[in-house]
């Protein structure tokens, strides 16, 4: 066979693809909004998260442990909130009444609470601080997911995201803690998904990189100037609304369409060690 370089002009016979033999499958429609709850509401990517999902048509439940905050937060969206500790099983069993009371069905589990804290090398690891990341990560995220997920089964199925992080797939020296504690809380959605295989759930996982979220970074490291030094020379980093906007996007997507994992960084960052600064060295 042979061809004529040049640009091409469809013509009246050429137009339908099914003359091919091309079939060409009926497109699916989008996810319609539910009820969705957002952990870790109370700032950075819970926060933003709580924003969009309000604009797009959810009905979103946003909890996290400070009630001031969580009240500014249903001021400014119109979501509903309720302050607990996700780390005190009673708690998430308090939570879990609330957002399922008169039997009410929560379509979608946004696992976004956790946290860092220090930068200790393992040789001088201080144990509460791993006991704690370890809770806020990994436990909080288990027993939020052992509450609602039964009746998401028992109603027709649903959706789980979990918010790790690049951490989860990695490590760097004085991180083992942060990231002993993300690697384990990637542990629930890959074996839910063997788990659950067959079942009408999808399990997400998210894993930002570097974002903007100040907080997150005095938490960890317990000093202002060196909390915005982590982001100090890094001309775009990630911010909140990034994060959200790629959480609402898996949401949305028709029923059947399932993004395992999504990995995020700003275009400066290669690892969590290596990030291009302004001056173009690589740190």
């Amino acid at each position: 066979m042979s061809i004529t370089p040049g640009p091409v002009k469809p013509s009246q016979e050429t137009l339908d693809p099914q003359s091919f033999g091309i079939t060409v499958p009926e497109t699916r429609p989008a996810r319609q909004p539910g009820r969705v709850l957002v952990t870790g509401a109370s700032t950075g990517i819970g926060w933003e998260t709580v924003k969009q999902l309000c604009s797009c048509g959810w009905e979103v439940l946003a909890t996290a442990r400070r009630a001031e905050r969580l009240a500014a937060l249903a001021y400014e969206t119109g979501c509903a909130a309720f302050a607990a500790d996700l780390t005190i099983p009673e708690h998430v069993q308090a939570l879990f009444e609330w957002a399922t009371a008169g039997g009410r069905v929560v379509d979608a589990v946004v696992n976004n609470a956790g946290g860092a804290r220090g930068t200790d090398t393992v040789m001088e690891a201080k144990l509460e601080r791993w006991k704690t990341m370890y809770s806020i990560n990994v436990l909080s995220s288990l027993q939020v997911t052992q509450a609602f997920l039964p009746q998401m089964l028992a109603h027709g199925g649903g959706d789980l995201v979990f918010v790790t992080s690049t951490a989860g797939h990695e490590t760097y020296p004085g991180g083992a803690g942060y990231t002993a504690a993300k690697h384990a809380e990637a542990m629930l959605p890959e074996t839910l998904r063997l788990e659950l295989v067959g079942q009408p759930i999808r399990i997400i996982e998210i894993m930002p990189g570097l974002v903007q979220t100040p907080e997150f970074s005095l938490s960890r490291l317990e000093d202002k100037a060196a909390a915005e030094g982590v982001y100090a020379g890094v001309d775009y980093p990630l911010v909140g609304a990034d994060i959200a906007q790629a959480i609402v996007w898996t949401l949305n997507l028709p029923a059947h369409v399932n993004i395992d994992q999504l990995k995020i960084k700003p275009v400066e960052q290669a690892t969590s060690t290596i990030k291009v600064r302004l001056d173009n060295s690589a740190r």
